[in-house]
């Protein structure tokens, strides 16, 4: 049978051009899945091997990758899939572990109201289930000689990409000074409590603070409040030589930029929730958009972003963290006039990598979908 020849065998490059020919990659697939979940013609995919709850509805699930899929550093997010309610469903999620010599990967999941990932991987996908991966991306990793003294902020589920790097850090033998301060409502939504409390008694060069805006019993090494300029005065008195890497909601992000970037050595941050959208004037009306591949053309809301004004005609272009990060949305625009929702910015005429998640139309479009 030509299926028990696997993707993920030594024979595989020779299996693929013998039948090529003969089958198409998704039929493969589905043939190949039957026999070894995760194999594939060409697809990264991802079966979960393990998973355990991380806080309360957050779970950490460790998966093992195929051969398709190329790794990662830590500190990098990948888009993830799963099949929801009969459709693939996509969102972005950050890399919580570091790299393993079985190849294994592990994301930490917080269950998100209307999120229909998110509540599908908290809740119902167990173990032996298969996942679609996608390539891993993002710049907030450690440098290749790293110096001097760093600051991590974390808020929510801004705390994976950070625990991440904190645990690249302790492999490599606490190369730096690093300070976590972790945010996050409650108690019991605070993941990774054991393990860095234990790091920060084992290596004298981390310390790390919890900080819980709605606990009112706080215990041993738990503050209250939210980030501000005093709070971090507090806690880091020398801001002005660490480096720091900040990850959260949009808003704590944009908290942290404004109270630390002014002072800090180097500043870098990421969120995991849609920017705050730049003030651009309100347009009504509809547009029309020309869809070159389907030899369509839709009347979209101008007032939308592309990806949510299609989505809401039935289509399904792909798309991962809709913040304009992972570039998942990308494609070519042929001409018309498009606005970058968090900039306010104005493109116009040819671009060969608009990204949906985050643009507006405001003329006729054509674009290659």
């Amino acid at each position: 049978m030509t299926t028990a020849i696997l993707p993920s065998s030594p024979r595989s490059g020779l299996a693929r051009r013998l039948l090529q020919p003969l089958v198409s990659p998704e039929v493969f697939d589905f043939w190949a899945g039957l026999v070894r979940p995760g194999a594939s013609w060409n697809r990264p995919l991802g079966r979960i091997v393990a998973r355990h709850e991380a806080a309360r509805d957050a779970v950490t699930l460790l998966i093992q990758p195929n051969r398709h899929w190329q790794g990662f550093q830590p500190g990098q997010h990948l888009n993830v899939g799963a099949q929801v309610n009969g459709r693939w469903v996509q969102r972005s999620y950050s890399l919580s572990g570091i790299p393993r010599r079985d190849g294994r990967i592990a994301i930490t999941v917080r269950r998100v109201e209307g999120g229909a990932l998110s509540q599908h991987l908290t809740s119902r996908a167990r173990v032996g289930d298969v996942l679609t991966l996608g390539a891993a991306f993002g710049d907030m990793t450690w440098p290749q000689a790293a110096e001097g003294s760093w600051l991590f902020l974390a808020a929510g589920s801004g705390i994976t990409p950070l625990m991440s790097l904190t645990r690249a850090w302790a492999a490599a033998g606490a190369p730096v000074d690093l300070t976590l301060v972790y945010w996050a409502r409650t108690r019991e939504e605070l993941c990774f409590v054991d393990e860095l409390r234990a790091l920060a008694q084992r290596e004298g060069r981390f310390r790390v603070h919890f900080v819980l805006t709605r606990q009112d019993d706080l215990r041993d090494t738990e503050l209250q409040g939210r980030l501000s300029e005093a709070r971090l005065d507090s806690l880091v008195p020398d801001l002005a030589r660490r480096q720091v890497y900040a990850c959260g909601p949009a808003g704590f992000v944009d908290t942290a930029r404004r109270v630390a970037a002014p002072r800090a050595r180097v500043f870098y941050a990421e969120a995991f929730t849609p920017p705050l959208l730049a003030p651009v004037a309100p347009q009504a009306g509809t547009v029309a958009v020309r869809l070159t591949r389907t030899n369509r053309t839709l009347m979209l809301p101008a007032g939308q972003s592309l990806l949510t004004a299609l989505e809401a005609e039935g289509l399904r272009p792909a798309s991962g963290c809709r913040m304009g990060i992972c570039r998942t949305c990308v494609c070519p625009k042929a001409d018309g006039s498009t606005q970058d929702l968090t900039t306010g910015e104005l493109h116009h005429g040819h671009d060969s990598a608009l990204r949906l998640c985050v643009s507006r139309a405001c003329s006729d479009l054509t674009l290659d979908l």
